[in-house]
């Protein structure tokens, strides 16, 4: 089981960033949102992941930074949940929309549901 989030696993791409928020999908389970979008490439990895936690939410910069290690971590270890279920390559985005702080356990139990609820509708297509 591949758990690694490098460099290549990275949402980068201004140009897919703005298709991902103009044409994707998305499905929520509080306090995540997941903005998501198939993408055809075809020696490009499965997945690739922004994490983003809105300044207007979260004040200070070291809240944000904690929150998205936080996110990364937990998508980091439950990925399988999709790579091993769907094919192709998708563009993700987790958004963190809660103005409440957080900890690592809770936002691991959010990402798994999410994660599932992402797989259950895409098998459903």
């Amino acid at each position: 089981m591949d758990e690694r989030f490098g460099k290549q696993d990275k949402l980068k791409s201004e140009r897919l960033i703005e298709k991902l928020f103009t044409e994707g999908k998305s499905v929520k389970k509080f306090p995540l949102k997941l903005v998501y979008l198939p993408i055809n490439a075809s020696d490009a990895p499965q997945l690739k992941t922004g994490i983003s936690v809105p300044k207007k939410l979260v004040k200070t910069a070291p809240g944000r930074n904690r929150i998205k290690r936080l996110m990364r971590e937990a998508f980091r270890k439950n990925k399988y949940l999709v790579t091993n279920n769907i094919p192709g390559s998708y563009a993700f985005m987790f958004i963190y929309i809660s103005r409440d702080k957080t900890d690592y356990e809770s936002l691991n139990r959010t990402m798994i549901k999410l994660l599932q609820t992402f797989v259950e509708k895409e098998k459903q297509e």
